[in-house]
């Protein structure tokens, strides 16, 4: 086995096809679908099964993927081992907690292990998980609820594990004497725009905003109410710009995903996040 042929293995099996393996890691197809195929005939076995739709894992793929990121990630900490360079772990995390959530986890890591570095990415959930999925990040961090990945409305990729690090709460808002009427939300793919659709249903006309920020704006003029993250409207509650209309909001988990098998390789950025 070569380094080489389990990096193109792992990149097929996050993207799902040859091509987009191919390009995440700036390689022609061609070139990785050989090294997959020298890869299975040291193995003895099949790793993918090849169909209309694209490759894949066969019972043995599936079985090796979390060894052969587990012999990547050992394989990048002697690299910068021998070099004197810390290791980066790459996180990927919605833009709203990149202000909220993320410099408390960063302090903590670089309390408890200064050789380890941070590198951030604040990115949309969809293009977050597929990072995460094809090995482009180690993890990624989302809002999220319920007991399994996805359960506030979304589809994640197969083959994610997850940790709950934290909880972010929700009120429902409005100023005081305004427009209960009409609830103001954010776009579809937004997570606190997922809570309102499962817990208000059609209990209102809806008005849709690109972010937070307008949206609580607009519930300050007495234009409608919102269902807002808690450190968004803690501020205006306080002063009394806005009053919570006492519903009985969800809390959001602040959830930590990663490719399974990764355990060993994020267990010291694990712990800073949920400590």
């Amino acid at each position: 086995m070569e380094l080489r042929q389990l990096r193109g293995f792992v990149a097929v099996a996050g993207c799902g096809t040859v091509t987009e393996g191919a390009h995440s890691l700036g390689l022609a197809p061609a070139s990785v679908s050989e090294q997959i195929r020298r890869l299975e005939d040291s193995l003895g076995v099949r790793l993918f099964d090849r169909t209309p739709s694209g490759m894949r894992l066969t019972g043995h793929g599936r079985a090796f993927l979390p060894e052969a990121r587990g012999l990547l990630d050992h394989a990048d900490a002697v690299r910068g081992s021998v070099r004197g360079h810390p290791r980066t772990v790459r996180v990927g995390t919605l833009e709203t907690l990149v202000a909220t959530h993320v410099p408390g986890i960063v302090r903590r890591l670089a309390d408890r292990r200064p050789d380890i570095g941070l590198d951030v990415h604040a990115l949309p959930r969809r293009r977050l998980l597929d990072e995460v999925a094809r090995g482009g990040l180690d993890a990624g961090l989302l809002l999220d609820a319920g007991a399994e990945i996805g359960s506030l409305g979304f589809d994640p990729p197969s083959g994610l594990e997850f940790l709950d690090v934290g909880e972010v709460g929700l009120t429902l808002v409005a100023a005081p004497g305004g427009s209960t009427e009409t609830l103001l939300v954010t776009e579809g793919a937004c997570s606190f725009r997922m809570a309102a659709d499962q817990v208000l249903g059609d209990h209102a006309v809806r008005r849709e905003f690109s972010g937070v920020s307008t949206v609580r704006a607009w519930a300050r003029q007495g234009l409608g109410m919102a269902l807002l993250p808690d450190f968004a409207v803690a501020e205006d509650l306080a002063s009394g710009a806005l009053v919570d209309l006492a519903f009985p909001a969800p809390t959001l988990a602040l959830r930590l995903v990663w490719q399974s098998g990764r355990e060993p390789h994020l267990r010291d950025v694990l712990y800073a996040m949920s400590a």
